[in-house]
C-alpha cells in the first residue's frame, strides 16, 4: 500500500526537458542570472536561517581556572548565587549563634487559668501531718501527728493525708476519688499543667495522696485482710468532743480522733485501686514509686474481688453513713480495672472492665438520671468514658467491642442529658444545671460534670469527629463545650449572685466560709473545743482566706448565703475540687488545646500479632 499524502498535491513527477521549452528555458536562465547578482538588501533572521551555509557565530570567552573552564557569564552568576546565600542562610545561622538568646515571655493566663492555680492552693491548705516550708499556706502548720497510733503497717501511723472539709476529718474514701481526678486531669493535660507552671506542684499534690493511702493497708503484701477507711469524724448529736462538735484549728486538737477499719468493703477496695493506679501513670519516670503504687493498686482491688469481701464499706458505720455513705460497689469494680488495665497492661483488667455482669449489676446502661452525674459515689460516667477513650484511640474489636459500644453509647446519652432542651435535670434561672435535684451542695456535682463534657469534646476533636446525637438532633462539639465554659462561668462568677464561689477568684466571693483553721487567727493562742465557737459564730469575716477553695453553692433559686454556720452554702470539699481542677484544666488555652492523646496507653500491649519480619534475601 501506498502512505497517503498529507500535504496535498500530485504524486506526480514530471520531466523538466518534456515539460518546458525553449522559451522557458531561456526566461529560467536569465532570472538564474539575476539571483547570482549580488544583493544590498539586508536580510532578517528568518531569510538568513534558510541559506545553507553555517552562520556566523560570536565567540564566547572562558575563563581558565586550572581544572575547570567557565564562561565569563557562568562565573558572573555563581558569584552572584555564593552572595546571596551567605547573606540569606549563613548570617542569620551567625548572628542567632552569636547575640544573647532572650527567651520568648509565655502567654499571659487566661481566667481559667488563674482559677486553677488559686483551687490547687486549695489542696495545700487540707495537708495534714508535718507540713514542708514551703506549703505555700502561711497560717497552717503541722497537725495530726498522732493519727494511727497503734495501726500495725507502718511506723508512720496514719499520719498525712488531707482533711475532707471544714472540719478535722480525713475520709479516704472521698479522699481517693479526689487523687484519682487529680492524676486522670494530669494524665490527660500535662503540657496544660507544665505550661502553667503548676505540673510539679500537682504531682507533689498527688503524692502527698498516695502516699497517705500506700499507709491504710499492708501495702507491701500480696493479700490483705483489713483497711483502714477514716480518722477522726463523729456520731451525729455527739456532745462529747470530736471533729464536730469541737471547733479547733487542726493545729491544736486534743481530743481522742477514733480509727475506723474496715474487713470487707469493695467500693473503698476499687477506688484506692483506681487512684493509685492512675498515679503511677503520672510518675512512671519514677519507676520505684510507679512499679510500689501499681502493686498497692492490685492488692487492694484483689481485696475488692474477694467473694468475702463483696460489700460496701459504710454499712452500719454510724461514723460513715451519715457523711459519706457508699450506695454500691459494682461502679467502683468498673472504675478500678479500667485504670489497671491502663497502669500495667494486664488483659485481665480489660475483661473484668467490660464484663457484662458489672454492667447489669451497676445498672451502667439504665436511663436513670442520677446515673449520668459523676460524683464520690457514683464512678459509672468517668468509668464508660475511659472506656470510650479505648474504643476510640485503639479500637480493640472483639471481644471487648459490644459492651464498649455500650458504653460509648451511654456516654453519649449521659451527655444528651447535660442539655436544659431534653428536661432530664431542672436548671436555675440563673443558668446552673441541677444535677443534684436542688439538693444543697450543688457545685461538686456541677464542676466534675463539666469536667466530663468538656473532656468529651477533646476526645472527639483527636479522632476528627465533628459532634454526635442526640435522638434525630446533632450535638456539635462547639454546643457541648459550652455546656462545660457555662457551668464553669457560673461558678467563677457569672451567676445572679455575681459572685466567685471559689474564693481568692475575683473581687467578689465567701468570706465566712465553714473552715475550722481558716476562721480562727492563727496568732499562738490555743483555743479549746469550745472555746473556739466563738469564731465558729462570728459575724466578721474569716482572718484567712482559703485560697482557691470552691463552697457548697448557691441553692435551687440562686440565692447564696455567705454565713460560717450554713455549711451547706460555704463549706468545701475535697472531691469537689479536685473536679473543679480536672475541669479548669480542661478549658484553660494556656498550653495548647487539646489532650495527650497516647501516654495513658504506654503500658497497654499491641492489639493484634506483629507484623512478621520480612523473608531473607534469596540466595543463589
Amino acid at each position: 500500500m501506498h502512505s497517503a499524502n498529507h500535504w496535498g498535491g500530485s504524486f506526480e513527477i514530471y520531466s523538466g526537458a518534456e515539460s518546458t521549452t525553449d522559451d522557458e528555458k531561456s526566461r529560467n536562465i536569465e532570472w538564474d542570472k539575476a539571483a547570482l547578482q549580488p544583493q544590498h538588501h539586508h536580510l532578517d533572521e528568518t531569510q538568513q536561517s534558510w541559506l545553507l551555509y553555517p552562520q556566523e557565530t560570536k565567540k564566547k570567552k572562558y575563563v581558565d581556572l586550572g581544572c575547570v573552564s567557565c564562561s565569563h557569564k557562568a562565573l558572573k552568576w555563581t558569584l552572584y548565587a555564593f552572595v546571596f546565600a551567605l547573606l540569606v542562610i549563613a548570617l542569620p545561622t551567625i548572628l542567632a549563634k552569636t547575640l544573647p538568646k532572650h527567651k520568648s515571655k509565655p502567654p499571659p493566663a487566661d481566667n481559667y487559668t488563674l482559677a486553677l492555680q488559686k483551687a490547687l492552693l486549695f489542696f495545700n491548705a487540707q495537708k495534714s501531718g508535718k507540713l514542708a516550708k514551703n506549703n505555700g499556706i502561711p497560717w497552717r502548720g503541722d497537725s495530726g501527728l498522732q493519727d494511727g497510733n497503734g495501726t500495725d503497717f507502718s511506723k508512720a501511723g496514719l499520719v498525712g493525708g488531707y482533711y475532707d472539709a471544714g472540719d478535722n476529718s480525713k475520709f479516704h474514701f472521698p479522699m481517693a476519688y479526689a487523687m484519682t481526678m487529680l492524676s486522670w486531669s494530669v494524665i490527660e493535660y500535662r503540657q496544660k499543667y507544665e505550661a502553667i507552671g503548676e505540673y510539679q506542684h500537682t504531682r507533689d499534690l498527688i503524692r502527698w495522696g498516695t502516699d497517705y493511702l500506700l499507709l491504710t493497708f499492708n501495702s507491701s503484701a500480696s493479700k490483705i485482710d483489713k483497711i483502714y477507711c477514716q480518722v477522726g469524724g463523729s456520731r451525729n448529736g455527739s456532745r462529747l468532743p470530736d471533729d464536730h462538735y469541737c471547733w479547733q484549728r487542726p493545729e491544736d486538737m486534743d481530743y481522742q480522733r477514733p480509727i475506723q477499719v474496715v474487713n470487707s468493703g469493695a467500693d473503698l477496695a476499687g477506688e484506692m485501686a483506681a487512684a493509685l493506679a492512675a498515679a503511677s501513670i503520672v510518675f512512671r519516670d519514677n519507676k520505684a514509686y510507679s512499679e510500689k503504687l501499681v502493686k498497692g493498686a492490685a492488692t487492694v482491688y484483689a481485696f475488692a474481688r474477694d467473694n468475702g469481701r463483696r460489700r460496701v464499706y459504710s454499712s452500719g458505720n454510724d461514723y460513715i453513713e451519715p457523711y459519706y455513705n457508699s450506695t454500691g460497689y459494682y461502679d467502683e469494680y468498673i472504675w478500678g480495672a479500667t485504670w489497671l488495665y491502663y497502669a500495667t497492661g494486664n488483659i485481665s483488667y480489660i475483661k473484668l472492665a467490660t464484663e457484662p455482669g458489672f454492667s447489669k449489676h451497676s445498672k451502667a446502661l439504665l436511663r436513670i438520671s442520677d446515673l449520668s452525674v459523676p460524683s464520690w459515689d457514683n464512678k459509672l460516667p468517668a468509668a464508660m468514658l475511659l472506656l470510650t477513650r479505648y474504643r476510640l484511640f485503639l479500637n480493640p474489636g472483639y471481644p471487648y467491642e459490644e459492651m464498649l459500644s455500650m458504653y460509648h453509647k451511654k456516654t453519649e446519652l449521659n451527655m444528651c442529658s447535660y442539655f436544659q432542651q431534653f428536661n432530664v435535670f431542672n436548671w436555675t434561672k440563673g443558668g446552673m444545671v441541677q444535677l443534684n435535684q436542688g439538693r444543697p451542695q450543688p457545685l461538686q456535682y456541677v464542676a466534675s460534670a463539666a469536667f466530663l463534657a468538656s473532656l468529651y469534646v477533646d476526645y472527639l476533636n483527636a479522632t476528627r469527629v465533628p459532634g454526635f446525637n442526640c435522638g434525630p438532633q446533632f450535638i456539635s462539639l462547639d454546643r457541648l463545650r459550652s455546656f462545660a465554659t457555662s457551668q464553669i462561668n457560673y461558678i467563677l462568677g457569672d451567676n445572679p449572685m455575681k459572685m466567685s464561689y471559689v474564693v481568692g477568684y475575683g473581687t467578689k466571693f465567701p468570706r465566712h466560709v465553714h473552715h475550722r483553721g481558716a476562721s480562727i487567727p492563727a496568732d499562738k493562742t490555743r483555743y479549746s473545743c469550745t472555746g473556739g465557737w466563738k469564731w465558729r459564730d462570728s459575724s466578721k469575716p474569716n482572718p484567712h482566706n482559703i485560697t482557691g477553695a470552691m463552697v457548697g453553692g448557691p441553692d435551687k433559686f440562686d440565692q447564696f448565703r455567705d454565713v460560717r454556720t450554713n455549711y451547706n452554702f460555704t463549706e468545701p470539699t475535697l472531691a469537689g475540687n479536685a473536679g473543679l481542677v480536672a475541669a479548669l484544666a480542661s478549658l484553660t488555652s494556656n498550653g495548647g488545646i487539646g489532650i495527650d492523646k497516647n501516654s495513658i496507653f504506654t503500658a497497654v500491649p499491641p492489639l493484634y500479632p506483629p507484623t512478621p519480619p520480612p523473608p531473607p534475601a534469596w540466595k543463589p
